[in-house]
């Protein structure tokens, strides 16, 4: 072994070393996946009587805030500054401000899985006036689509790319096993622009601001900043050492590249993303790794297997992938179940959801990938290593089959950015549902939280007509569901402080609109009824 060789090598396992000892910082990463708002100060549909000095937003796990905006009545817009991040909270202070009407905060965080949430509170400081809208962008389909097309030649850089230089160092015969091939090298290349794409539209979306932001600063380091960030840079060097494998002379660089190449990848991958951020943590970055890695055994080997049918040493390739496919097939199935079983959740009804949808469409594009793989197994590689020439060419059509099939996956893969996944649309559902009952002579906010099975707590604040606590003898609850025939329920409420009532256990048995009325007991001889309805679907 010659010195440069084994300056190569070395370079390489230290390189080798220092991304394996960085992957358990991005599988032990704290992370959950799409962030809700629980709760907020003003509270949704709140009456106030002056401004609040500050305003506080409560998530289901911890977010970054991006952007805050207020509205004012007449519709005006500001930016709030000085937004601060605390665990699951982020407060920001209000601006002085007499006019009265109803106000709307705009807020936009970054999720632990590195994907915006944005959404708004309306709140009403002295009288609800005419609310004004705040203009979105309800289906952004053009920056869906370049998302989508940015993701999948990055997919194809990763699997196709890093993927093929592997199969040519390892799995090859001999004489094809080293040296420039224009598929796999081009894919690598197309990583590159795919890469530096994706990080711009992450930016976008996070900044929530039009495609010709793209020439600031601001954006790319918005999306950089984002968990997509830390998979941005890792693919980057996975990539390259992609390159260096697919351009060693040497067998032995080549392979120890691939490998490096390999892992990064499949890193990259599992350091962002709705799976990756799912918990438990522990157990679902590994198992992103291995799926990643499995889809690139089997992807990436599919253009040399192809190449290799033309030479001689189609047979001695052709035994190579097959010891090794049933090792990928079995590390893509197991490790794809498993991320799915997570991802669905107990949902009531997963497959109706998009999320779902997709996973629908994709299994099934999996299971004709399936079925050619197993023609190719069991039908054509018999008939090769029997020396059949028209089996080779059957083969190579069969290899350029599961690549459009495969590139009908990625994009499905990749249209998942877009669709969160049941388990987090079921946390989000854990979120508190809150009513505002105005009256003249008293108010109450009303917030339902989940309490179990058909169940929710009930917490009620009373106020005077001049929002001051107003301190009741007695309240009660009642719900009813005219649509449901079901008639009214009563539920007695506990004081729990001056003005604030709780009512445990309430039941609702069936989701919807119900009307709920609030009983207020003031003293014996005046009493209150505040009525309203809320939607309890969740």
């Amino acid at each position: 072994m010659t010195i440069a060789a084994r300056a190569g090598r070395t370079a390489a396992a230290r390189c080798a070393g220092l991304l394996l000892g960085a992957l358990p910082a991005f599988w032990s990463a704290a992370a959950f996946g799409h962030a809700s708002l629980v709760s907020s100060d003003p509270p949704g549909g709140a009456m106030v009587a002056a401004m609040p000095e500050r305003a506080v937003l409560s998530f289901n796990e911890p977010v970054a805030p991006l952007a805050l905006k207020l509205v004012t009545p007449g519709g005006a817009i500001s930016l709030l500054a000085g937004a601060q991040a605390h665990d699951r909270t982020i407060a920001v202070a209000l601006p002085r401000s007499a006019e009265a009407g109803t106000w709307l905060l705009s807020w936009r965080v970054i999720s632990a899985d590195g994907h915006p949430v944005g959404g708004t509170v309306a709140f009403s400081v002295g009288e609800p006036g005419g609310r004004a809208a705040l203009s979105e962008e309800s289906s952004r389909p053009l920056f869906r689509l370049a998302f989508i097309v940015a993701k999948v030649a990055l997919y194809i850089a990763l699997f196709i790319g890093i993927g093929g230089a592997f199969a040519r160092a390892w799995i090859a015969a001999r004489r094809a096993a080293v040296g420039l091939d224009a598929l796999p090298l081009g894919a690598l290349l197309l990583g590159f622009p795919a890469l530096a794409a994706t990080v711009g539209l992450q930016g976008l979306d996070a900044l929530d601001v039009p495609a010709d932001a793209l020439a600031q600063a601001a954006v790319w380091r918005a999306g950089l900043e984002t968990s997509w960030g830390i998979t941005a840079i890792v693919a980057a060097f996975a990539l390259f050492a992609g390159l260096f494998a697919a351009v060693s002379a040497q067998r032995g660089k080549a392979r120890l590249w691939s490998a490096l190449a390999l892992a990064g990848a499949a890193a990259a991958l599992s350091a962002s993303g709705h799976a990756s951020a799912a918990s438990p943590q522990a157990l679902m970055r590994p198992a992103v790794f291995v799926h990643a890695t499995a889809v690139a055994l089997w992807i990436g080997a599919l253009i040399p297997l192809s190449q290799a049918l033309t030479g001689d040493e189609a047979g001695a390739t052709l035994r190579r992938f097959s010891r090794l496919a049933p090792a990928a097939l079995a590390m893509l199935l197991v490790s794809g179940f498993l991320l799915a079983v997570v991802q669905l959740g107990r949902g009531d009804a997963p497959w109706a959801t998009g999320y779902g949808i997709v996973l629908l469409v994709k299994l099934s594009l999996v299971l004709m990938l399936l079925l050619i793989a197993a023609y190719n197994r069991l039908v054509l590689t018999p008939r090769i290593a029997a020396g059949e020439s028209a089996a080779r060419a059957a083969l190579r059509r069969s290899i350029l089959a599961e690549l459009v099939v495969v590139l009908a996956i990625l994009a499905a893969a990749a249209s998942w950015r877009f669709t969160p996944p049941p388990r987090a649309l079921a946390a989000a559902a854990q979120s508190a549902e809150f009513v505002h009952i105005h009256g003249a002579r008293a108010m109450a906010d009303v917030t339902f939280r989940p309490a179990g099975p058909g169940r929710r707590d009930a917490a009620i604040v009373l106020q005077s007509g001049d929002f001051r606590p107003l301190d009741a003898k007695e309240i009660s609850l009642v719900l009813s569901n005219e649509a449901a025939q079901i008639e009214p329920i009563a539920y007695g409420a506990r004081r729990r402080a001056a003005g604030v009532w709780i009512a445990d256990g309430v039941l609702v048995p069936l989701p919807g609109l119900w009307t709920i009325r609030v009983d207020v007991l003031i003293d014996d001889f005046e009493k209150v009824m505040l009525q309203d309805t809320v939607d309890l679907r969740r």
